[in-house]
């Protein structure tokens, strides 16, 4: 992978560093995975404390003077391939945003969004904002203190110092256009499709579903994907993600015994994130130039497994038989004809994670709205539920029941991953786009997916997505794959086509 020469000895010694650096964070990711689906509730303080102490250790690391020095030396060094500029480049960004804040502040953090993380776990099923609220008031308090050091070393806004840690060079300025677009286009075309799906009928698969079935049916499809149990597992957690490392992929889900559809795609959404970590260049693990290129390319994946194959006519052609056949369906509910109208049912509802295509990016847009007004202190924790059922009704037309359905429903803001959610909308913006790119690349890819092989676009994927890491910038890696920047005509055109056809 990298010959050491005499002119990139410097560089040597910073991938040496970075190593360690990411070894280390492989070890504080398995650690959040255990707390999540693990994890007894009586260990949470000494997790909270483990975790602060990596958080410290890496900080520490990475801001070492000598890491300033080999940084400098490194990027006036000549004989560095493609390759290994592009990690040097990823290597000074990270280095940017771990010396805007200092030893203390990252401890803090780190403590303070593992305790708030535990306490909602017990909020959430309670449905019990006020119990969160001393500790989501930490939590954003010293959010603002590190996006306004952030802010002031990367030359931005405080939200935009935030948003540049999920994605690279991203504009609260470039996205506003974007979702004022989707914002004008929704909410006519979503009562078009309301109208016009005003007399479907379809039936709920009856249950109960056992779980055990459940996880079966969705490891069968998690292996027709790609996924490799040998360095992955599915478990349960209260909230869906995927973490772990690109060599044990840890997914979870959560299961309803009186519906097996929903945590199924679920699972498919969670494996749609881990294919893209399994495809990562191997020749780069543990370096920079070797990660993900940035959450919207992240939930791009997720959302083009779950949204725009597993929800086509050709993936459910393939689908329904596995499904009659783990839960011994018959009858009518079972039938190719009554899934399709299930997964494509367009319904306004609370739930982000359970929303369809047409009604997911208003979840968004509203989160994207209420995060970049607290961090610009134009609104306070205790304000949240009022103003979030507020956006609910003015953007679906509906109230949540309790705060368990509304501003409860997420980790993201609990545990500290602010700026993150405008990353899920550009995501499903970008899997539209890529996929089209895929229909297009990959000769009679519906017909090989009919067939649950999904060879040809998995493989097409890891060409000219998963395998590229960070060598490119996200607009340079859509280019790449699609032929163009971030369109959002592509993702409504799809919309259009799939649900107002």
């Amino acid at each position: 992978m990298k010959e050491e020469n005499d002119m990139t000895r410097s560089y040597t010694q910073l991938e040496k560093r970075f190593k360690r650096l990411n070894v280390l964070g492989d070890a504080a990711s398995m650690l959040q995975w255990d707390m999540a689906a693990m994890m007894p509730k009586g260990g949470a303080e000494s997790r909270a404390e483990q975790m602060a102490l990596l958080a410290t250790l890496r900080h520490g690391m990475i801001c070492d003077e000598a890491i300033s020095d080999l940084l400098d030396a490194a990027e006036s060094e000549s004989g560095l391939n493609d390759w290994q500029a592009a990690n040097l480049k990823e290597m000074r960004r990270a280095h940017t945003h771990a010396t805007a804040l200092d030893e203390d502040l990252v401890e803090a953090i780190s403590r303070t969004t593992s305790t708030c993380e535990q306490v909602w776990r017990e909020a959430r099923p309670q449905g019990d904002f006020k119990k969160i609220v001393p500790h989501l008031k930490a939590v954003l308090n010293l959010t603002r203190t590190a996006a306004a050091a952030k802010a002031e070393k990367l030359n931005c806004s405080l939200y935009d110092a935030l948003l540049d840690q999920y994605e690279p060079d991203g504009k609260s300025a470039l996205i506003d256009p974007i979702f004022d677009r989707l914002e004008g286009f929704l909410p006519d075309f979503l009562q078009e499709v309301l109208d016009k799906q005003k007399d479907v009928s379809f039936k709920l698969p009856k249950g109960p579903f056992e779980v055990e079935k459940q996880k079966q049916l969705g490891q069968l499809f998690m292996s027709a994907l790609g996924f490799d149990f040998d360095h992955g597992r599915l478990d349960v957690s209260l909230h869906p993600f995927c973490g772990g490392t690109s060599d044990d992929v840890r997914l979870t889900t959560r299961y309803d015994e009186a519906d097996f559809t929903s945590a199924l795609m679920g699972v498919l959404h969670e494996t749609g994130h881990a294919l893209y970590e399994r495809g990562l260049p191997k020749d780069w693990r543990h370096q920079p130039v070797g990660q993900a290129r940035g959450m919207s390319f992240h939930e791009s994946q997720s959302l083009l497994v779950e949204m725009q194959v597993c929800r086509s006519d050709a993936f459910l052609k393939y689908a329904v038989p596995h499904m009659q056949k783990a839960f011994d369906g018959q009858g009518e509910g079972w039938s190719l004809d009554n899934f399709t109208k299930l997964y494509r049912q367009v319904k306004p509802g609370f739930i982000r994670v359970d929303a369809d295509e047409v009604t997911y990016p208003a979840h968004v847009i509203l989160r994207y709205k209420l995060e970049r007004a607290l961090i610009e202190g134009q609104m306070e924790v205790e304000d949240i539920p009022a103003n979030w059922n507020d956006a609910m009704q003015n953007m679906l037309g509906i109230t949540p029941e309790s705060d368990r359905e509304g501003c409860l429903q997420d980790i993201h803001w609990y545990d500290g991953a602010w700026g993150y959610f405008p990353t899920y909308t550009l995501g499903a913006m970008t899997a539209a786009q890529v996929y089209h790119a895929a229909q297009e690349a990959v000769k009679g890819l519906d017909g090989q997916i009919e067939k649950g092989d999904f060879s040809g676009l998995m493989g097409w994927l890891r060409e000219n997505i998963h395998g590229k890491g960070c060598k490119l910038s996200s607009n340079d890696l859509l280019t790449h794959a699609t032929g163009k920047t971030l369109d959002p005509e592509v993702f409504i055109h799809h919309l259009k086509t799939r649900y107002a056809a």
